[in-house]
């Protein structure tokens, strides 16, 4: 037996043959990916590539016209729906699934009618039924986190966007998620802003979580994640390291986004 072989974990998350067609469009015409536990992927490619499409299949917001999707060793369970192709099979399934992938989205999401730590405690409170007291002392730690503790009796609309943005993070932490999903985290911010957000998400990737992550950053990317894949019309044209894709890409469309970028 090869040791090595056997002991090596299962990947977090697997993606094969993703489709995804939206009024006889075809977005997605099969992606194919996975991840390990810690891995830091980015998604990148010009508008329209598929990526936020990508992330939002993960976790079910876009149900796939077709393919698979293997998240913590399970299989999410689609059936044939008549209306979109594919529907969710088992709502147990992926609501026990979503309880632990956190998702950070371009809008902040956050509930305008609620402070700061409400926000924060709203899941951990009512869908995980975590005590309040105990959901109060752990969204403290997740504000230290994201610097923004001396904010937590504050509404939204009192914070800027890069404060908003990082409650979002702290919001999505306060699960203790295994999975991390971010959608262009940073594309609705003012330049000056972004640092800020990109700097909390790199000291999330320092401590080993594992993040899938679509992002127009481009040195972001470039430091933070350990896999890059480029998509192009719906298909991964290239994936690789961060040196590999960034710096001796082999496609001719990966050289030419790699030179518009620059």
């Amino acid at each position: 037996m090869d040791l090595d072989k056997s002991l090596k974990t299962e990947p977090i998350l697997e993606v094969n043959n993703l489709k995804k067609t939206f009024n006889h469009i075809e977005v997605l015409k099969g992606i194919h990916f996975t991840a390990d536990k810690g891995d830091v992927v980015a998604l990148i490619g010009g508008s329209g590539s598929g990526k936020s499409t990508t992330l939002r299949c993960i976790n079910m917001l876009e149900t796939p016209t077709a393919g698979d999707i293997k998240i913590f060793g399970q299989t999410i369970d689609l059936m044939a729906d008549d209306a979109n192709g594919l529907k969710v099979k088992s709502k147990n399934q992926l609501r026990n699934i979503r309880q632990r992938i956190g998702m950070v989205f371009q809008g902040f999401h956050l509930w305008s009618h609620l402070t700061i730590e409400q926000n924060i405690i709203e899941v951990p409170t009512q869908v995980l039924a975590i005590p309040k007291d105990q959901a109060i002392e752990e969204a403290h730690e997740w504000l230290r986190q994201v610097n923004l503790f001396d904010k937590r009796h504050q509404y939204p609309s009192c914070l800027s966007g890069g404060q908003q943005q990082r409650a979002a993070i702290a919001r999505a932490l306060a699960i203790n998620p295994d999975l991390m999903l971010f959608d262009e985290p940073t594309s609705a911010l003012d330049p000056e802003l972004v640092g800020e957000v990109l700097a909390v998400m790199k000291d999330l990737a320092s401590e080993g979580r594992s993040m899938i992550i679509v992002t127009h950053e481009m040195q972001f990317a470039a430091d933070v994640a350990n896999k890059v894949l480029f998509l192009n019309q719906g298909v991964v044209e290239e994936s690789g390291t961060p040196s590999e894709i960034f710096y001796s890409p082999k496609s001719e469309k990966l050289k030419q986004f790699i030179r518009a970028i620059k």
